[in-house]
């Protein structure tokens, strides 16, 4: 089966391998995706985390969702030391860096659950993969057409951040500008929550990020800086 549908603002990807019909299973999982955009955009006035924002709902009224995601926000800014902060002032409440990785993680896990085994589920680059090997390739940061590297996983997920696709959207939250000392970050990880999360957060650090995501246990990363230097740690999965 392989199946596509534009959500939360890029196209979502399913290719499932398995023998056996895996509609409602993913039936399931794009809806959830959706039902994660109506709830959780800031985007969207209508939105939790809007009403939270706007201070029509306190922290101790939100669900258990919202809660689960703002405290990953909260663990991932007090790891940065700041870097990573999604209440910059001025722009208001925006934890779309962590909700797309926790949401997409959460389909594949519904996927998992109804007995999908091998399968690989695309969100904008962001990739979960189960039952591999799955070759996932990472883009050029400077070069669209190009790839730097290919990995090759078998269960678990890749998540690449750069300023190549929405320019400098990825701000570091010590000083409100624009991330700068790196190109483009991806990361390795048993799950998209963390690697999506991970990726960004590292971003958002600059040149010291490099090093702190390579020290995350699970973590694997290839790093491409300012001045075109790779790190790449020594478990990255490259394909042969």
């Amino acid at each position: 089966m392989h199946r596509v549908e534009h959500v939360m603002g890029f196209p979502v990807s399913l290719r499932t391998d398995d023998e056996g019909d895996f509609g409602q299973a993913a039936d399931a999982a794009f809806a959830w995706l959706r039902e994660v955009d109506e709830r959780f955009s800031p985007f969207r006035p209508d939105s939790e985390v809007s009403r939270l924002d706007r201070g029509e709902l306190s922290e101790t009224e939100v669900s258990p969702d919202l809660a689960e995601v703002l405290a990953l926000c909260e663990e991932y800014r007090l790891a940065t030391g700041g870097a990573f902060d999604v209440r910059l002032p001025g722009r208001g409440l925006d934890p779309c860096a962590v909700v797309k990785g926790w949401s997409v993680q959460r389909a594949a896990d519904l996927l998992s659950a109804a007995g999908a085994r091998r399968f690989v589920l695309n969100a904008g680059g962001d990739v979960v993969a189960s039952g591999g090997p799955w070759r996932v390739g990472i883009r050029h940061p400077e070069h669209p057409d190009q790839l730097c590297n290919v990995l090759e996983i078998t269960d678990g997920a890749v998540a690449t951040s750069g300023r190549y696709e929405r320019g400098d959207h990825i701000l570091d939250g010590r000083t409100g500008r624009p991330a700068t000392g790196l190109l483009s970050v991806t990361v390795v990880a048993p799950t998209l929550t963390e690697a999506d999360a991970v990726a960004t957060a590292a971003f958002a650090m600059g040149v010291q990020g490099a090093e702190w995501a390579a020290r995350r246990p699970g973590c694997e990363v290839f790093v491409v800086d300012a001045e075109h230097a790779v790190l790449r740690t020594a478990g990255l999965p490259v394909a042969a």
